[in-house]
């Protein structure tokens, strides 16, 4: 698919941008061809965790400035019809979702990095908003996603000041999970997107749900909230498989059903 390779390591699929000489910046046709590749690799019920990564040099650069006018007069029209569909796949994945980055995430693509479920950062891996440098404001999701994984005052910190954040201090301040040699990047992340794909594919996707509703609502809401699901969630095959495994003292094997 133009713009982005599809891979399978066995219960993962790796989708990587593929358009290494921008340093895999952000174009209409290149968000249409990822939102597509998530669709068409999770429709394979044996595909049960992502791993999206980028080519090259970097992870994404940001929106491909020579692309706007693809966008249209409106421009937030384009980027709903254009952008949102991959942000969208991505945040509501019917599987764990994790982000390899590699060199760069900037602006937006800081953004789509943030829009998986957990970050893997090469320790050559940078962080920047640039937004206020140019005078724009954070977009794709940034300001609704960013404070919500490391707090209000170091989002406004990063947005305002614009300083690159190394992949050391994002693990510090809670943005990536963790840092490793830039070599060993695919290994680590796989090895953590082939722990979750062995995990219970429906009950961690719900925890996500979960996680996200908690934002809008009440603590006796939500408190409900969680029964109501787990009323449901407990009749799966995984969950029965788990209760059964947990009184026959064995480690449990979930199918993600």
């Amino acid at each position: 698919m133009t713009g982005v390779k599809q891979a399978r390591d066995g219960a993962v699929g790796i989708l990587t941008l593929d358009e290494p000489a921008s340093l895999n910046a952000m174009t209409p046709d290149l968000l249409g061809a990822l939102a597509a590749a998530v669709a068409e690799m999770t429709r394979d019920e044996d595909v049960r965790a992502l791993v999206l990564t980028g080519a090259g040099r970097g992870f994404c650069s940001g929106q491909n400035l020579k692309a706007s006018d693809a966008l249209g007069e409106d421009i937030a029209a384009g980027v709903m019809r254009f952008y949102w569909p991959a942000f969208k796949a991505l945040r509501e994945c019917h599987v764990p979702v994790v982000v390899a980055v590699n060199g760069v995430a900037a602006g937006g693509g800081f953004s789509l990095a943030m829009a998986g479920d957990m970050i893997v950062a090469a320790r050559s891996a940078s962080f920047i908003q640039v937004f206020s440098r140019i005078a724009l404001v954070p977009d794709l999701g940034s300001t609704w996603l960013l404070p919500r994984l490391i707090g209000r005052q170091r989002a406004l910190e990063l947005m305002l000041l614009n300083e690159p954040l190394t992949a050391e201090r994002a693990q510090e301040i809670g943005l990536v999970r963790q840092v490793v040699d830039d070599a060993k990047l695919m290994e680590e992340a796989l090895t953590l997107a082939r722990r979750l794909a062995d995990g219970p594919t429906r009950a961690l996707v719900a925890t996500r749900a979960l996680i996200e509703e908690s934002e809008h609502t009440t603590y006796e809401a939500q408190f409900r909230r969680e029964i109501e699901l787990q009323a449901t969630i407990r009749k799966s095959a995984d969950a029965i498989e788990g209760r059964n495994a947990f009184v026959e003292k064995r480690k449990a094997k979930f199918t993600g059903k």
